[in-house]
């Protein structure tokens, strides 16, 4: 790599191109006019300040969001009015969710118990309405004695659980709404359907370190059962959600654009049986389901269960890995911070899940230069091509890592792929152009440096098919059938014909096309 940054662009005579310096300083490919033009646009609006540079970076195509939990990414005021609906009480103390006394046979109306009022009272009460969505998120919280910002994240989960399910469909609808707003494309969504049976089979059934017998066992007792019961909650939001947006019709709404899969959530903070049973499940979902493309493991990595059985859970994810190879893993991995937890903890997560977890995606990957041979370990995940999900805010208000205490830059140093992600937008109060604008603002970034992350990110979804890409992470040269015509053009027939082989190289030209939109000044 070139240690040098160029001065500025250099004119290709015939070919009309450029070469533009990286944030390392690297050398790239050749850039066209309107994607220079871009560039100082880009350089001119971060000069002028964080409002102008949020307005050209809503614009921007995005691509992905690869890391984001559903849940997390509803924001309060729609659980507030959900909980109304569905007859739930506010205990006004806690502030949270709580399942109603009775209700009245006559009007219907919510019975609450004491120090409770019902939620859909809640708007009518502005003082309990703002304490509720504080409650709810990360607005207006400072830490406190005993209080840190790791914990009120993570209680906030707890505290508007209880609404009904059927609601899912609107959930996606506000996610999509968003993401179309601000030119995304693709979201992989992180859920967890209901589970209920499979919980029960682990429980009963109980922890035996012969995987294969007690896979034997959990199928055995109809753990595919939960199969359908997840395929049922899933369809049936996505299928609502297009009637919301009126998808095919000539008045659809922009969200129809946007692309939805989901990762299968694994609650790793649960003793062995349910995990692996849970696990079991995950790979199973998506195998039989192609709107599941992947699985992941949530929770906080710094609980009980998370750290002293994450090995034994590295090791649940090799053997069915070894059973299931063509399901995708994206795994929670070094969301941690000195001081979290005992040193030593902090030396392995990364590289465990990647070698025995068989990631191909991290999240976060805040601690990995804790790890054990933390260079050897970068140079390793940039061979495997393993994207790290990047969670900026989520990161700060969590781990109260930011800056150069985040380790964004290293990953890029050493050539290992990153994209941007909101991880729980609802509750960071955020959307993914914030954490463009954050990045920007925080890092010597260049407007190539935030295509190439935005490419990535379509790259390393789990979409299925071949890339347009040639050379992977490189971004320089498309596949065969593609070379005829320029990226964001008209797809040749040849082209055309790979494009409707791939649901990722789809996903990649959209992605040309908007760029090229976006450049040339086209209304995306």
């Amino acid at each position: 790599m070139h240690s040098r940054r160029f001065a500025g662009a250099i004119l290709c005579a015939v070919a009309w191109c450029v070469f533009l310096p990286t944030a390392d300083g690297a050398q790239r490919s050749t850039a066209s006019p309107a994607e220079v033009r871009t560039s100082r646009a880009f350089e001119q609006a971060r000069k002028d300040g964080p409002l102008t540079l949020r307005a050209f970076l809503l614009n921007m195509p995005k691509g992905a969001d690869l890391h984001n939990h559903l849940s997390g990414a509803v924001y309060a005021e729609s659980w507030i009015r959900a909980a109304g609906e569905d007859g739930l009480c506010v205990n006004t103390v806690s502030l949270s969710f709580v399942p109603a006394a009775a209700a009245n046979s006559t009007s219907g109306q919510t019975i609450c118990g004491e120090g409770q009022t019902p939620a859909s009272r809640v708007p009518a009460n502005s003082a309990l309405y703002d304490s509720l969505i504080d409650s709810f998120s990360m607005r207006s919280f400072v830490p406190s004695a005993g209080v840190s910002g790791h914990d009120h994240f993570f209680e906030t989960f707890e505290k508007f659980r209880g609404t009904s399910p059927t609601h899912t469909a609107e959930w996606l609808d506000e996610v999509a709404t968003r993401a179309a707003a601000q030119n995304e494309q693709y979201i992989e969504l992180m859920e967890t359907p209901k589970f209920q049976h499979t919980a029960a089979l682990a429980h009963e059934l109980g922890w035996n370190p012969d995987l294969a017998k007690l896979r034997e066992d959990l199928l055995a007792h109809g753990l595919r059962d939960d199969v359908a019961v997840a395929r049922e909650h899933l369809q049936n939001a996505l299928d609502r959600r297009n009637q919301m947006e009126k998808c095919g019709a000539a008045d659809a709404a922009p969200a129809c654009k946007v692309e939805i899969r989901f990762l299968y959530q694994v609650l790793r903070g649960f003793p062995p049986a349910r995990v692996f049973a849970q696990t079991l499940l995950g790979f199973e979902i998506a195998s039989a389901y192609p709107m599941v493309v992947g699985i992941n493991f949530v929770m906080p990595e710094d609980g009980y269960r998370s750290m002293a059985d994450y090995r034994l859970q590295m090791h649940m994810l090799d053997y069915l890995h070894g059973l299931y190879p063509k399901v995708h893993i994206a795994l929670h991995a070094g969301e941690l911070a000195p001081g979290l937890v005992p040193p030593d903890g902090l030396t392995f997560h990364i590289r465990s899940a990647i070698e025995q977890g068989h990631a191909e995606r991290i999240g976060h990957g805040v601690d990995l230069m804790y790890e054990q041979q933390p260079y050897r370990l970068l140079k390793e995940m940039a061979a495997r091509h393993v994207l790290v999900e990047v969670n900026l805010t989520s990161n700060d208000v969590i781990l109260g890592v930011r800056g150069v205490d985040h380790p964004f830059l290293l990953y890029r140093r050493y050539g290992v792929p990153v994209a941007l992600s909101t991880d729980d937008e609802g509750v960071s109060r955020i959307d993914l152009t914030h954490e463009y604008v954050r990045a920007a603002l925080t890092y010597p970034l260049t407007y190539h440096d935030l295509k190439t992350m935005v490419r990535a990110g379509i790259e390393h979804s789990f979409l299925p098919g071949q890339s347009l890409w040639r050379n992977g992470d490189g971004f320089t040269q498309v596949v065969q059938p593609c070379m005829a015509q320029a990226l964001g053009t008209p797809p040749s027939l040849a082209c055309r014909e790979f494009l409707q082989s791939s649901e990722r190289a789809q996903q990649q030209w959209e992605l040309e096309q908007r760029f090229s939109a976006f450049e040339s000044g086209r209304q995306n």
